[in-house]
């Protein structure tokens, strides 16, 4: 059995190569309490949407979580799903040089969900021909100097016509490759380093397995067969199993509750390159991938999992500490307060000029749980809201200064039009906005309350803004 490893791999030192099968995984979330008239079927009241990219994206955006360096090849449309994934992937850091073809539709997996349930999934995709295989070809040519692992993610969409040819590429060029089979022909992933099939996957290339020792023997075959260096065979509440030409390692399950299997070995093969980019033995790359699996089953939804996660879940310690956090940290911090019992309060603004009003409406905010979450409009954003001349101050001067305050627990940033998705990300219990508002006016309002958070409007009596101290500075 392979014991965890101390520590945690330099992640930002990885530089992953990603190529394969990328769609557009939409969700629609939604209420349900009624039972259709026109047929037995629930009726659905759609308060919520959110797009995130997946198959080949998950797993590019699974490595970027981790704070490796990633950049993500495949084929889409020109096309409105396309634009979202490439607005999603640039939000994640994930470098893409994605062929574009105008005849083709993105790939779009929609997921309508009510209460964590999912209730139906309506898959839109049209088959890819790649008759110029040789366009994936030069991209990947182009960043292989630059890479240590190359991961090939075949969801059978076509994209992966001639992984042999990639995985030539690779090899001449002294990379690592590992592979995420879906063909039941392990020939055209000839001399990868690693295989990386699910057991049901498995038993479709090397026959049905009975007890241990087929499983053993039978990879060994398949190694054998085609020149593979390493098999690793993921088996859901089995745990995993890695299979070497000389010797075996079983790692057990480490979930205690699988909520969502969804994405589950996409994070098991973004771990284990990114590890193994990053300078870690196989065995401490595989055990670290295997408790990436684990965490990730606990989630809704192809998600990822954090560099901060992992070092939880390895050592028992928190890496977080107060101030200015990205997405992944936020998340963390989140769970690590409410594992502690304590109330997640958020609000957000531009913070532009910070004057009487906000302070009044941060501390009031606090009061009311234990977590202050802070959301702080981008510079870009702000300029759309308030027009060219704004913001005065620039993004990393605003999150600062709130970071400074007391009643602020953490800062983050955020690009979108609304603050949306990073409340469906953490669900605070509470969200707060200062002013006039009514609630029905609170953009996010009916996200939170949808799982029975809270809103709240905290009306301070002091009346100024940051517009309006600009004009009084203009007149005077």
């Amino acid at each position: 059995m392979q014991r965890l490893p101390q520590a945690l791999p330099d992640f930002s030192q990885a530089n992953v190569l990603v190529v394969g099968d990328v769609m557009l995984d939409r969700y629609w979330f939604g209420d349900t309490s009624r039972i259709s008239p026109e047929a037995p079927v629930p009726v659905v009241k759609i308060n919520a949407a959110d797009n995130r990219p997946g198959g080949a994206g998950n797993v590019a955006l699974n490595i970027a979580a981790l704070g490796a360096n990633v950049t993500l090849i495949g084929v889409t449309g020109q096309d409105e799903a396309s634009r979202h994934l490439k607005d999603q992937l640039n939000a994640a850091n994930v470098k893409h040089d994605l062929v574009e073809l105008p005849e083709l539709a993105t790939i779009v997996k929609l997921r309508v969900l009510s209460r964590h349930q999912q209730l139906i999934r309506l898959d839109f995709e049209d088959q890819l021909i790649l008759a110029n295989s040789e366009l994936l070809e030069a991209r990947l040519k182009a960043h292989l100097a630059n890479t240590q692992v190359l991961i090939l993610s075949d969801y059978k969409k076509g994209t992966l016509q001639n992984p042999s040819a990639l995985i030539q590429l690779a090899k001449a060029a002294g990379v690592m490759v590992i592979v995420d089979p879906k063909s039941d022909d392990f020939s055209i992933y000839e001399h990868a380093d690693i295989i990386t099939p699910n057991f049901k996957e498995f038993e479709m290339v090397a026959g049905t397995c009975k007890n241990e020792h087929a499983i053993l023997t039978q990879g060994r075959a398949l190694m054998n067969a085609h020149h593979i260096s390493k098999l690793l065979v993921t088996r859901g509440e089995h745990g995993m199993t890695l299979i070497e030409p000389e010797h075996h390692t079983h790692l057990p399950a480490y979930a205690k509750e699988v909520f969502d299997v969804t994405g589950a070995g996409d994070t098991v093969i973004a771990v284990l390159g990114a590890a193994l980019a990053a300078g870690s033995t196989p065995g401490d790359a595989v055990a670290l991938a295997n408790l990436g699996a684990s965490l990730v089953v606990n989630k809704l939804g192809a998600a990822t999992v954090s560099t901060p996660e992992l070092q939880v879940a390895l050592t028992g310690r928190t890496t977080f500490s107060s101030g200015i956090v990205n997405d992944e940290q936020l998340v963390q911090a989140v769970k690590e307060v409410r594992a502690q019992g304590k109330k997640v309060v958020f609000t957000n603004g531009c913070y532009d000029i910070l004057h009487a009003g906000h302070v009044m409406s941060l501390q009031m905010a606090k009061d009311l749980g234990d977590f202050l979450v802070v959301a702080v409009n981008s510079d870009a954003s702000i300029k759309q809201l308030k027009g060219p001349n704004r913001p005065i101050n620039n993004l990393d001067q605003r999150m600062t200064v709130l970071a400074s305050l007391g009643m602020v627990d953490c800062v983050v940033p955020f690009s979108d039009d609304t603050p949306e998705r990073l409340l469906r990300l953490i669900q605070p219990d509470l969200l707060v906005k200062g002013g006039d508002y009514r609630i029905d006016q609170v953009v996010g309002a009916d996200i939170v309350t949808s799982y029975g958070g809270e809103v709240r409007i905290m009306n301070h009596g002091i009346r100024t803004s940051s517009s309006h101290i600009l004009e009084r500075m203009q007149d005077s």
